[in-house]
C-alpha cells in the first residue's frame, strides 16, 4: 500500500476544487447547464464584449474551461489542462478588468485566482493521487509545460490583441457627450 503525503492531498483538493469549478463554468457556456447561456446566449454575450465571431468564441472558451477542469480534476495531461484553463481565465479576466480588482464590483478577482491556481498546477504536477501518476506521467513530461504554457500564452495574446483592436474601433466611432 502506497503512503501519500500532506502534498498530494493538497494537490488532490486543489485540483477537484479547481478542476470542479471550471468545469461548472464551462458547461454553462457549451451545455447551458447551471443556468447557463449554452453556445447561443454565451455567443451574444462574447460579441458583446469584443470576442468575434461570439459562438466560436464560447465554443473555445466553453471547451477550455470544460476539458481543462476535466483534466486537472483527474489529474490527467495535467501541462496542458492547466495551461488551457489559465488561457481560458486570462480572456475573462480582460473582460472584467475595468471594474477593477475585487470581484463584488465585477472585477477580475475571480478569474485570476482560477488562472493563477490552474498555472500553479501545471507547473507543480497533479501529485501521486492522479491519472498522470497511474499512467506512468506519459502526458505529464517536464518539457510539456513550457511548451504548453507557452503556446496557450501566444495563443492567449492574440486573442486579447484582437479583441482590444476590435474594442479600440468600436470606440472610436463613438462621440462622448458635451454636457452631463
Amino acid at each position: 500500500m502506497t503512503c501519500y503525503d500532506r502534498r498530494d492531498l493538497g494537490l488532490l483538493l486543489l485540483r477537484l476544487g479547481t478542476g470542479g469549478v471550471l468545469a461548472a463554468h464551462g458547461a454553462q457556456k457549451l451545455l447551458g447547464w447551471f443556468g447557463g447561456g449554452g453556445i447561443e446566449g454565451t455567443g451574444r454575450f462574447m460579441e458583446s464584449v469584443g470576442y468575434a465571431p461570439g459562438k466560436a468564441s464560447a465554443r473555445a472558451a466553453g471547451l477550455a474551461e470544460t476539458g481543462g477542469g476535466v483534466l486537472l480534476a483527474l489529474g490527467l495531461a495535467t501541462p496542458a489542462a492547466g495551461a488551457a484553463a489559465a488561457g481560458a481565465m486570462a480572456g475573462a479576466a480582460a473582460v472584467h478588468t475595468p471594474h477593477g480588482f475585487f470581484a463584488q464590483s465585477g472585477g477580475y478577482e475571480y478569474a485570476a485566482s482560477l488562472g493563477l491556481t490552474s498555472a500553479g498546477l501545471a507547473v507543480t504536477g497533479p501529485g501521486r493521487l492522479s491519472v498522470d501518476h497511474a499512467l506512468g506521467h506519459s502526458v505529464n513530461r517536464g518539457w510539456m509545460v513550457p511548451a504548453a504554457l507557452a503556446a496557450t500564452a501566444a495563443a492567449t495574446a492574440v486573442v486579447l490583441g484582437t479583441r482590444s483592436r476590435r474594442l479600440r474601433s468600436a470606440a472610436q466611432g463613438e462621440q462622448e457627450p458635451l454636457f452631463d
